[in-house]
């Protein structure tokens, strides 16, 4: 088990809390963030170009509710959430409801992860996912406002602009894809929580994943 996490990467685990990610952190370089994101208070404003080309300010959402995503496709645990149609499950019903759904690509030029425009736009179209964007963030910048540490790592954020729910996507810390099924998915949580107009039960939690793959 301790060597597949290390071959894995994890930064972290869900609300159990029985590993500190740590690691995470340390690539974060928290120095250069002004201030760490915060459940109720203003999600971070970002620019971002997507994909395609197109310019995406998170302000131009405010009046609805955004996910979040943050994705590296070489990873196993978001591997586990592709394979099993999860992830895409999650999307396609929040977008039909309305929700921007952005997957965000923080990956550095040659670290695990990293894609330009035509291979997120292949990954997309192969596994039939559905956000309303991939964004590109090849230097980390959103990563690092968001303090990013895991892929997934899942944001919620309320048509108010405020950040609803912040965190892992369900309570099932592994690879293995038969945890998906009986997993408590925080993230439908916070969604039906939000569109109900109902505080979010359960606001953060300890994500896991692997590190986000941060420039060195």
């Amino acid at each position: 088990m301790n060597a597949m996490l290390k071959t894995a990467g994890i930064a972290g685990l869900a609300v159990s809390g029985s590993i500190v990610a740590i690691a995470g952190f340390q690539q974060l370089n928290i120095g250069s963030v002004v201030a760490a994101p915060r459940v109720g208070a203003p999600a971070p404003n970002f620019t971002a170009v997507d994909s395609n080309g197109k310019k995406h300010n998170l302000s131009d959402f405010k009046g609805k509710t955004v996910v979040l995503e943050w994705t590296n496709h070489d990873c196993p645990f978001v591997k586990k959430h592709y394979s099993t149609n999860n992830m895409q499950q999650l999307q396609q019903t929040a977008t039909k409801q309305g929700v921007v759904w952005l997957s965000i690509i923080s990956s550095a030029p040659a670290q695990q992860g990293f894609v330009d425009n035509s291979k997120a736009n292949e990954l997309t179209k192969s596994r039939n996912a559905r956000p309303t964007a991939v964004l590109l963030d090849p230097n980390g910048t959103i990563g690092r406002l968001y303090g990013a540490r895991t892929t997934p790592h899942m944001y919620v954020i309320a048509p108010n602009g405020t950040l609803a729910y912040m965190g892992a996507i369900d309570d099932k810390p592994t690879t293995n894809p038969a945890d998906v099924a009986g997993a408590r998915n925080f993230v439908s949580e916070a969604l039906s929580a939000v569109k109900a107009g109902k505080p979010v039960a359960t606001s953060a939690t300890q994500p896991y994943g692997c590190s986000v793959k941060y420039a060195p």
